[in-house]
Order: C-alpha cells, then sequence, then structure tokens
C-alpha cells in the first residue's frame, strides 16, 4: 500500500482503507509502492521529526524476502555496511543487524504475490537498522548479492504488526504512543 491519501496510478492507498482518517493526519516516512508492513500516521509535526529525524535512532525492523540462498557472510557484509548510490552518490550504510530466518515468517499472502521461479530458491532475513533511506533495504540486500523479492516493515521502535491484518488500523493515545517509541521529549 502507499502511504498517500490521494489515488495515483490506480495504486491502492490510504483513502481505500475502510477508516475515517482526520483530515490532519499525515504518515511519518513512507513505504514504496512494492513494499507493506507498519506505517505511522500522525497529526503532530514534532512525531514526525522525532521518528524520522538524523538523530532519531529509532529502529526499524524488516522482514525481507530474497531471491537464491543468503549465506551467512552477506549477512555478514550487511551488518556491516555496504556502500549503495542515494541521488546518485555513493553512500555507506551504518552498521546493523541482518540475521537469515531459518524458518519463513507467518506472513499474509502478498497482493499481487512475488515472482516466482521454480529453479531459483527463495531465502529470508531480518534486518534491523536506525536509518531509513530512499529504498535502502533494497539496494542493501542487491549490494550483497541477493535481491529483495518481498519487504515486509515488520516494526517501529516497540509498535510492530504482529497479529495485524493488511490494511489494519490501529489508534493509539499520545500517551502509549510516545511510550512505545521511547519518544521522551513531546510528553507535556
Amino acid at each position: 500500500m502507499v502511504a498517500r491519501f490521494g489515488k495515483e496510478n490506480e495504486q491502492v492507498c490510504l483513502a481505500d482503507l475502510d477508516f475515517k482518517f482526520p483530515k490532519d493526519v499525515y504518515p511519518v516516512g513512507r513505504l514504496d509502492a512494492d513494499s507493506e508492513g507498519m506505517l505511522v500516521l500522525t497529526n503532530d509535526p514534532r512525531m514526525n521529526q522525532a521518528l524520522i529525524g538524523p538523530s532519531s535512532n529509532h529502529v526499524r525492523t524488516y522482514l525481507v524476502q530474497v531471491e537464491g540462498e543468503v549465506s551467512a557472510e552477506a549477512c555478514r557484509k550487511i551488518s556491516s555496511g555496504v556502500t549503495i548510490s542515494i541521488d546518485g552518490e555513493s553512500y555507506k550504510t551504518k552498521p546493523c543487524t541482518a540475521t537469515k530466518l531459518e524458518i519463513p515468517p507467518a506472513l499474509p499472502d502478498r497482493n499481487p504475490p512475488i515472482r516466482f521461479r521454480k529453479n531459483i530458491p527463495t531465502s529470508w532475513i531480518e534486518i534491523e537498522l536506525k536509518e531509513g533511506k530512499n529504498r535502502q533495504v533494497r539496494k542493501m540486500t542487491a549490494a550483497a548479492g541477493f535481491p529483495t523479492l518481498r519487504l515486509v516493515r515488520k516494526s517501529i521502535g516497540g509498535l510492530n504488526i504482529d497479529k495485524m491484518e493488511p490494511g489494519e488500523v490501529r489508534e493509539f493515545m499520545q500517551k502509549d504512543i510516545l511510550t512505545a517509541l521511547e519518544i521522551h521529549n513531546l510528553r507535556g
């Protein structure tokens, strides 16, 4: 789902959900059209800055299905930082945690499904990072030799999509979301 309220190119967007969003609510960060998972919406610009500003350091966890049988060496390479291109410039990603999942995560089927190739295996990686450059996770797995097939943002800080269905919306009181995200400077 695309993180916007207006239609563009017939893609599913926030306005398609069965939920009446207040007019002043907007997404914090984004998910591109090929990504799934958690998206935080707020009407507080301070929360936006606290979550995605350069000094935020909030852990974002992604479940990543890649093409091929991912190796321990590829996970070490991703974890130590890889060089990717951001706006045409070389950028070395910050160290993160990349772990091969031995059992695929229990996720709803993707619509549309990922491409399937009978003779090419796939595997899953969980990546935890504290930065969020444009298409960064996809670029990181590609730099390690394993193109991303499916990308799901599992969590941001203490908020996660466990036991949620695609398109489900949960509302939080400000104090509860600030606690879950460990944001202390917005209270009051």
